[in-house]
């Protein structure tokens, strides 16, 4: 125990306190351990308050086994609680910070929450109050850092919804409502570009002095290995990452340290044509971290599809809607692995290069790419350094 008493703490949840060290920068958390009969302490990791009440709220949620009212901080039974929604939100966001897409899902909520009911509880949350926030997020169109509107898909405010059962769920472990699959809300874009839409991209992007280079990028990543948008933006040659794989070569789209999620990424093999792009890279592959605005000035220019049917996932189904007539339906399972719809194992991945794994598929994209190439020079090769050398094709795999 402290030789002298404590002042206040800034902060406190349960059993966790913040204070304040004269002795150091950084903050430090205090909180006495039931087991060992002792007080504990532990360094915030900052001086900044919100930060370090972020690490507090995180070890007092992953540490702490008895249930505490988020009101008072007195302990509870475990069942008994019923919390505010807006708690069961904030706690289901710090134990989940390396899901950044929960964040804006979970905000619709509680903007609604803040504007129409404000001290509602977890199990106030029934079938009903539902029905109410769903209707109320359809009828809220999404808006652009521009200004323009379009309307919001069922399947985006079905997330919002799935996310609140979510955090209500690990929060008190009963939900009195049920969310619907975002595949059965949202209504399947039929639209597939052929070879020639996708090159009208192609040159659209690499129109002269236009500065369209992230989109051009963003182009070129997702015809060659199928991704989602999201994969294209996250795609980096930085060592760390370990997702340029030089030596097979092929390309991880999941980083090193990233949580596979449902929407399974892939590690592809790369297709020639991309391999000089990649090894002229250093960093991320499309720099920006948006390229809704260029997508959007691009789909506007060449009469695209509206009303869903052209959105940055295009490329992704059009190009494995090509490919699929190419590798045929006897060996398609190579482009559900492509796609990420079949999880590989260890020894795919080390077989990657093999004709008999993924062959078929690289085969097709590089065709792809190759016929694109020919209606729009210059898409997968403009901008390349000339002393930069190609990896070479040897026996079905590639080496550097």
């Amino acid at each position: 125990m402290p030789a002298t008493k404590r002042p206040r703490p800034l902060y406190h949840r349960g059993a966790y306190k913040l204070y304040p060290r004269s002795d150091r920068g950084n903050l430090e958390i205090v909180w006495y351990d039931e087991r060992a009969k002792r007080e504990r302490s532990r360094s915030a990791g900052t001086r900044d308050v919100p930060a370090a009440k972020e690490v507090l709220d995180r070890l007092y949620l992953e540490g702490e086994g008895r249930c505490f009212c988020p009101t008072c901080g007195q302990p509870m039974q475990t069942g008994e609680r019923n919390p505010f929604v807006t708690v069961a939100i904030t706690d289901y966001l710090v134990l989940n910070e390396e899901k950044p897409e929960l964040a804006p899902r979970l905000a619709h909520v509680t903007q609604y929450i803040v504007s129409h009911c404000h001290d509602v509880r977890c199990d106030d949350i029934n079938e009903a109050w539902v029905s109410k926030l769903r209707a109320h997020l359809l009828a809220k169109p999404i808006v652009s850092p521009k200004g323009k509107e379009r309307p919001r898909a069922p399947g985006t405010a079905e997330n919002s919804i799935i996310g609140l059962a979510a955090a209500i769920r690990a929060k008190t472990g009963r939900v009195h409502f049920k969310s619907q699959q975002v595949s059965e809300v949202n209504r399947t874009p039929m639209h597939r570009s052929d070879v020639a839409e996708l090159a009208s991209m192609f040159r659209y992007a690499m129109e002269p002095k236009k500065k369209r280079d992230n989109l051009l990028a963003f182009l070129r990543i997702s015809v060659a290995t199928w991704c989602r948008p999201d994969a294209a933006h996250d795609f980096s040659t930085a060592p760390k990452r370990r997702q340029w794989l030089r030596q097979i070569p092929a390309i991880a789209l999941n980083p090193d340290g990233r949580k596979q999620t449902r929407k399974y990424r892939p590690t592809v093999p790369a297709a020639k044509q991309i391999v000089p792009l990649i090894e002229a890279t250093s960093g991320p592959f499309v720099q920006a971290l948006s390229v809704r605005s260029a997508w959007d000035a691009m789909a506007t220019e060449l009469s695209l599809p509206t009303d869903g049917e052209a959105g940055q996932k295009l490329i992704r189904r059009s190009v494995s809607h090509l490919a699929r007539r190419i590798i045929g339906e006897e060996h398609w399972r190579q482009g559900e692995i492509m796609l990420g719809h079949h999880k590989t194992s260890i020894s795919d991945l080390y077989a990657l290069p093999a004709i008999e794994n993924l062959g078929r598929a690289l085969a097709a994209t590089e065709s792809i790419i190759d016929q694109i190439e020919a209606l729009a020079p210059g898409a997968f090769t403009a901008g390349l350094p000339q002393s930069k050398p190609a990896l070479s094709v040897v026996n079905g795999g590639r080496n550097v």
